[in-house]
């Protein structure tokens, strides 16, 4: 990804840890399927991008420093703390955010688990554990609980605790077989 922004940008900061940044026109990107292209991205990250420039409130910004997950977004099909990643690294990417993984079956299915389940509070944390649930469930329709607990470990929630969360995502992952099955 930082190849593609930087055979896109030209340098500006050389010898910075930042990525090569453009003054004007940066090499767009996907975000839930619809392509965006932005002026002006600079050194800004990604959950800003998401949420100043493109309305996508979703995507909750907690620390800032990527310790908490509130921020997680899906980038090529992984999941990041948006708050890291700067939008130039973006060039070429697909973006997924809450609003684009809650509309599919697996997102739908959790977010209706989560709500059941009472793993709901401030909502604060709950974009995020929804996106890396999504991201655990596509990768293994069948985890187990301590696989749930790993993939989860990188989102914070400091309202329901974590028992309740597990449980959702247990629920979902049963249902979304017994969907499979009956398909």
């Amino acid at each position: 990804m930082l190849a593609r922004a930087a055979e896109t940008c030209s340098t500006r900061r050389q010898g910075s840890a930042l990525p090569d940044v453009c003054d004007a026109a940066m090499a767009g990107f996907r975000c839930n399927g619809a392509e965006f292209r932005l002026d002006q991205a600079g050194d800004r990250v990604l959950a800003d991008v998401l949420r100043e420039d493109l309305g996508l409130t979703g995507t909750k910004i907690g620390c800032g420093t990527g310790d908490c997950g509130a921020c997680t977004v899906l980038l090529d099909g992984s999941p990041v703390n948006s708050c890291l990643v700067y939008a130039v690294e973006c060039a070429g990417s697909e973006v997924q955010t809450v609003e684009g993984v809650s509309h599919s079956g697996t997102g739908q299915v959790l977010a209706e688990e989560l709500a059941a389940a009472g793993a709901v509070q401030c909502g604060i944390c709950t974009s995020g554990l929804l996106v890396m649930a999504v991201s655990l469930l596509e990768a293994d329709p069948a985890p187990d609980r301590a696989g749930i607990e790993t993939a989860l470990s990188g989102n914070l929630c400091r309202c329901t605790g974590y028992l309740a969360i597990v449980r959702a995502v247990e629920a979902a992952a049963g249902r979304l077989a017994d969907e499979r099955e009956a398909g």
